[in-house]
């Protein structure tokens, strides 16, 4: 069972040989808000107020969450697979390339189609198992945008591309954000010689994600804007276009919903699911795995997200009902929606509605389940209230936690 919350602010508030009073003036928080979290008496706080401790004890967001414990993240030394990652995005200095991980040559179809398969990888949160593929993508990926015809490069620049930009969101999932964005710097690089006018802003994406899990909040806002607005002039007239910029779209939305203006986050939600409304009417992209997740559904998971975050429980329930989930909803996403209902029914004090919520996240998503301490929170603070649900017990035995 990962450490709780309260537990990891004590220990790093110690670290940082800060009082209680201390850190909640440095955090701008009320000291109540400190001293909750440390007793135990809240199992969780709103994602704002987390940026805010963050910032004020001098840690990334990741170091107090231990969101998720992909991999040791205590010091320890690092696994083979992970060692094998980063020997894979940062290559040894002043050594000859790497050798393809086959003899014969990689097609680009096949190519983009293994790191397809690597992204469903990751959105079922099997990271042992995408640890032990990527590497060796990356690898074939690497050569062969070093290969053959223009267009060939070319194709093989496009997977390289987006083979890193998975290997920066892998690292951002184990709580790895300066490796991820070095991966997610070659990425971009590669993206330049692609020809795909599009690779390049979904990388940008996945940067200020990396940004936001640094309390780099501005620059998450900025880049996500300055990307979106490159989209919206260009390529907005295609079903790829519009998924990409409405995927930039809501990347700026959260930085601003998590800097504190809920307001202006909001708005851009409701923009962006209109325009995810135009959809429906174009084609669509050739293979959607390797395109930005954006859809009707996916805006109302990410406005529900955001409503639970900013502690308006009743509105997040409000805008849950109804979500129609479409087809390429990938598996992360639906594990947030289930886990941000069950937080709005126990803000609520609805436990049977959390426990429902948290048992259906079992059926479909055990895995990811496994990976989120916001699950562990819950379970806490179920258990506090004065009477506990049915299946409670087997959820929490389930999540390891005592």
């Amino acid at each position: 069972m990962g450490e709780h919350l309260g537990d990891t602010l004590v220990r790093l508030r110690r670290m940082a040989d800060l009082t209680q009073e201390a850190l909640a003036e440095r955090a701008d928080v009320s000291v109540d808000t400190v001293r909750k979290l440390e007793q135990r008496r809240s199992g969780s706080a709103t994602l704002p107020t987390l940026h805010a401790l963050s910032r004020g004890l001098g840690v990334e967001l990741t170091t107090l969450l231990g969101d998720p414990p992909g991999v040791p993240s205590t010091g320890d030394v690092e696994p083979p697979q992970l060692v094998a990652v980063r020997r894979a995005v940062t290559p040894p200095l002043f050594a000859p390339p790497a050798e393809p991980s086959r003899t014969e040559r990689v097609s680009p179809e096949l190519l983009r189609a293994e790191v397809a398969d690597a992204w469903t990888l990751y959105h079922r949160a099997e990271f042992g198992r995408l640890m032990e593929l990527l590497p060796g993508i990356i690898t074939d990926a690497r050569f062969a945008a070093s290969v053959g015809g223009a267009d060939e490069k070319a194709a093989g620049a496009a997977a390289l591309g987006k083979a890193l930009q998975l290997g920066g969101h892998l690292a951002i999932r184990l709580g790895k954000t300066d490796l991820a964005l070095s991966s997610l710097e070659r990425a971009i690089a590669a993206a330049d010689d692609s020809g795909d006018p599009l690779l390049a802003p979904m990388i940008a994406n996945s940067v200020a994600w990396a940004y936001q899990r640094q309390n780099r909040l501005e620059d998450a806002t900025r880049l996500a804007v300055h990307a979106a607005d490159g989209v919206e002039r260009a390529h907005i007239g295609t079903s790829s276009g519009v998924r990409v910029w409405g995927g930039l779209l809501m990347s700026a939305a959260t930085s601003f919903a998590r800097s504190g203006d809920y307001a202006r986050a909001d708005d851009m939600m409701r923009t962006a699911e209109k325009a995810a409304g135009r959809l429906m009417r174009m084609p669509a992209p050739q293979d959607g795995r390797l395109v930005s997740v954006f859809s009707r559904s996916s805006v109302r998971i990410e406005r529900v997200r955001l409503a639970v975050q900013h502690d308006r429980p009743e509105e997040a329930l409000s805008l849950s009902r109804g979500i129609r989930l479409s087809k390429d909803t990938p598996l992360s996403w639906r594990t947030w929606l289930l886990l941000d209902v069950a937080r709005a029914h126990t803000d609520t004090g609805n436990a049977e509605g959390a426990v429902k919520a948290l048992e259906s996240l079992r059926r479909v998503a055990p895995t990811w389940m496994r990976h989120h301490t916001l699950a562990v929170s819950l379970v806490t603070d179920l258990r506090d209230m004065p009477r506990r649900p049915p299946g409670l017990r087997a959820i929490a035995e389930f999540l390891g936690v005592g």
